[in-house]
């Protein structure tokens, strides 16, 4: 064999080598290729809802004032609040400022979670997911208004006038006790939700649910006596009664999925 032959045919083997290298390599692209069109997908919705929460923010600290008169209503007003930190009262301006706008921007972030996760869902499961978000929302929300427009007119007067001595109220343990108030009975309101889950996921049935009332009276009880500020039986009465009609609620949602 001649050296040009010779040459000729390693050149012929170089190229097929790279040939077969560029099909491998073009094979992975396109697996990999639908990954990084969600993490390209996922990074848009992120910066989208991370945005949103920047603008809402802005808003807020533009409404702060008006927010944090608003909360203090049951306490009677700013003007019943004592600073004796010198930091503490820009501390509850950026608190409210970011919380409230954590809260206008909630519904635009969950919006953006939907549009990330809808296209690997079924109809079926679509359906469940345009059902139940707005059903979580709306418990939430009604937790909320619960204890602001029900709870704290009974308990912030209780609270600061009990045994006949007046309190002086800083504004930071005032509006960490509201917000964490309203935050975790607005969580307790979730559970015909979180039944109804479970019901679909053949865990629980309506008819254990309706035998085991009385277990649900203590467990409810005890979920009182921990997210209410106090263990007095007013307060965890007023607590007590949204949550056992709550639990009647779950249990017809449980039939109905059940029986779905």
């Amino acid at each position: 064999m001649t050296v040009a032959k010779k040459n000729k045919r390693n050149w012929r083997d170089v190229f097929r080598a790279f040939g077969r290298a560029h099909r491998k390599a073009s094979a992975q692209m396109e697996s990999s290729a639908p990954l990084l069109q969600h993490l390209d997908e996922l990074r848009k919705r992120i910066f989208k809802a991370f945005f949103a929460l920047i603008v809402t923010t802005g808003i807020c600290f533009t409404f702060v004032r008006q927010i944090i008169e608003y909360l203090a209503q049951p306490i009677g007003g700013t003007e019943k609040l004592v600073s004796i930190e010198i930091t503490e009262n820009i501390a509850i301006f950026m608190k409210v400022s970011i919380l409230g706008g954590f809260v206008l921007g909630m519904p635009f972030v969950v919006y953006q979670i939907i549009r990330f996760v809808m296209p690997g869902l079924n109809r079926r499961e679509r359906v469940w997911l345009i059902v139940m978000v707005p059903f979580a929302t709306i418990l939430f929300a009604g937790g909320v208004a619960f204890t602001w427009f029900v709870m704290l007119p009974t308990a912030v007067p209780f609270l600061t006038n009990f045994m006949g001595i007046t309190t002086q109220v800083r504004p930071a343990n005032y509006f960490d006790f509201i917000t964490r108030l309203m935050f975790w009975i607005g969580i307790c309101f979730e559970m015909p939700l979180v039944i109804m889950f479970m019901a679909k996921l053949k865990f629980v049935t309506a008819k254990q649910l309706a035998s085991g009332w009385r277990y649900a009276i203590v467990i409810i009880a005890i979920v009182a006596s921990a997210v209410t500020p106090t263990v007095d039986p007013v307060n965890m009465g007023l607590v007590m009664a949204p949550l056992m009609g709550l639990y009647v609620i779950s249990i017809i949602l449980a039939a109905i999925v059940g029986r779905g």
